[in-house]
C-alpha cells in the first residue's frame, strides 16, 4: 500500500530522515510527513505535491531491502544529474537559514529579470534544490 496519494512518486535515498525533515520541513517549510507504516516496516518521509510525490527514505533501509544496490551507493555521489525544483515564501529567511546551517550555496539568491527571486543549494544530501518565490508586482506610479 503507498505512502501517499499521488498517481506518481520519485524515491530519494538519503542519509537521516531526521534532518532531511529539518531540511525540507523545517527550512523550505515544505508539507513534509512522516510515514504511517506497520512495525517492523522502514521509516519515511513524504512530500506529497499535486500528482507527484517526493518519497525519503533511509539509504541504510534501502541497502537491507535490496543488497545488490550497496555498491552503486558507495560509487555514485547522490543526486548527481537531479534538480528539485520548489516554489517557496519567504526566500530571504530560507537564504538566511541556510547560511546559517553552511549547507552549500551554487548561486546565491537573486531577483530575476523576469520577477521572481531565485536560489540554488544543495540539500543535507547533496540533492540540487532550486527555490523560487514569486515578487509582488511593483505598483506603477500615479495608479
Amino acid at each position: 500500500m503507498k505512502s501517499h496519494r499521488a498517481r506518481h512518486s520519485v524515491q530519494l535515498a538519503v542519509t537521516n530522515l531526521a534532518v532531511t525533515e529539518a531540511f525540507y520541513a523545517g527550512i523550505l517549510e515544505l508539507p513534509v510527513q512522516r510515514s504511517l507504516t506497520s512495525i517492523g516496516a522502514p521509516d519515511h518521509l513524504v512530500l506529497d505535491m499535486d500528482g507527484i510525490a517526493l518519497v525519503f527514505v533511509d539509504e541504510d533501509d534501502v541497502v537491507r531491502a535490496h543488497p545488490v544496490l550497496r555498491n552503486r551507493f558507495s560509487m555514485f555521489p547522490r543526486g548527481i544529474g537531479v534538480t528539485l525544483h520548489f516554489e517557496v515564501k519567504d526566500l530571504e529567511g530560507i537564504s538566511d537559514a541556510i547560511n546559517e546551517e553552511g549547507l552549500e550555496i551554487l548561486y546565491p539568491l537573486e531577483i530575476k529579470p523576469y520577477g521572481v527571486k531565485e536560489m540554488w543549494c544543495f540539500d543535507p544530501d547533496g540533492y540540487l534544490v532550486v527555490l523560487d518565490e514569486e515578487r509582488e508586482p511593483a505598483i506603477k506610479a500615479g495608479a
